[in-house]
């Protein structure tokens, strides 16, 4: 019986590895960078199937230098960095791992959220200057998180895991996003309004929504000058989505109180890149998801729509069902 070829982008654990390994020739990228886009290109031409990080182009090129390819399984829950169109039109199924993340993802988003508010950072920073040398009645003081009102930009399973956390601390919700979802807003809560709307009325903003043609740079000057002044933002989603330059701008104009990224345009940031020394912003680096158990769950959704695809069977989390129309 012949065995399937198999690449992967970047390790991951042996036990997860281990059923796949069992029916497959495995090629596994052992660096902790990932593959330039070139040795991409050349360890998937042989290959029946793809597992691959949001950090991987997979476009049409790619595909077509892969005559054999059944599959292409992402380690994400986005998929931007894939040509889904190109991978439908040559009826190659495409898979991610939504719902795996959510939690963590939304643990994140408002760890980011309550540590702009409070100024941890400043804080920790305060201490390490060797600054702390009595109690101040009004030194770094914070803004409140609870009682406030948070925009949700997006209210899918991340947006409404993030609004859930938010009813802990009192806070009035509010959403938007291309169209209302009742069921779910009904049971935070939440009122639907329209972006202007949104951004005028929340004290915190949240973003979840995919990048899209249509929420590139969403965040733009324009939008932050319809924010509320002293407004907190928070990204979790894509860096794309929130214009840096408007961004920064608007923090060390002070008409912005805070932000929390977790993503940014480019990933990493350079060094010497503004943002890395802006005041009252709070960078990590993509780590949304980055628990023990969230990553095991990542990867071995991400080895079961891998071991579907190669079997001709159904992916169990599919980004483009269409491929199975005619099946």
């Amino acid at each position: 019986m012949k065995r399937w070829h198999v690449f992967i982008t970047r390790r991951l654990p042996d036990d997860i590895l281990a059923p796949l390994v069992e029916v497959a020739e495995v090629d596994v990228w052992p660096d902790r960078f990932p593959p330039p886009y070139e040795e991409l290109r050349h360890r998937t031409a042989p290959c029946d199937g793809l597992l691959c990080m949001l950090t991987d182009r997979i476009d049409a090129a790619l595909m077509d230098n892969a005559p054999h390819l059944r599959v292409i399984s992402q380690m994400a829950v986005g998929y931007d960095n894939i040509d889904v169109a190109a991978a439908t039109a040559r009826r190659i199924p495409v898979g991610h791992t939504p719902g795996v993340l959510t939690e963590s993802t939304a643990d994140l988003a408002f760890a980011l959220m309550l540590a702009a508010a409070r100024r941890l950072l400043d804080g920790v920073r305060f201490i390490e200057q060797g600054l702390w040398q009595t109690w101040e009645p009004f030194g770094l003081l914070g803004q409140d998180v609870h009682g406030k009102t948070l925009g949700i930009v997006g209210l899918g399973r991340i947006g409404a895991a993030t609004a859930r956390r938010a009813l802990g601390f009192g806070m009035r919700l509010l959403y938007t996003g291309p169209r209302e979802k009742p069921d779910v807003a009904a049971a935070l809560g939440a009122t639907y309004v329209s972006f202007d709307e949104l951004l005028a009325k929340s004290d915190m903003v949240s973003i979840h929504c995919p990048l899209t043609p249509a929420t590139y740079h969403l965040f733009d000057a324009d939008a932050f000058a319809r924010m509320k002044p002293g407004a907190i933002l928070v990204n979790t989603a894509r860096g794309g989505i929130v214009d840096h330059e408007a961004l920064l701008a608007v923090i060390r104009t002070g008409h912005l109180g805070a932000a929390g990224l977790d993503v940014t345009e480019p990933e990493p940031l350079p060094p010497d890149h503004p943002l890395m020394q802006c005041e009252r912003l709070i960078l990590t680096p993509h780590i949304g998801s980055a628990t023990v158990e969230t990553r095991r769950r990542m990867a071995q959704r991400a080895i079961d729509n891998l071991l579907a695809g190669l079997r001709g069977e159904r992916l169990p989390s599919c980004v483009n069902p269409e491929v199975y129309a005619d099946t």
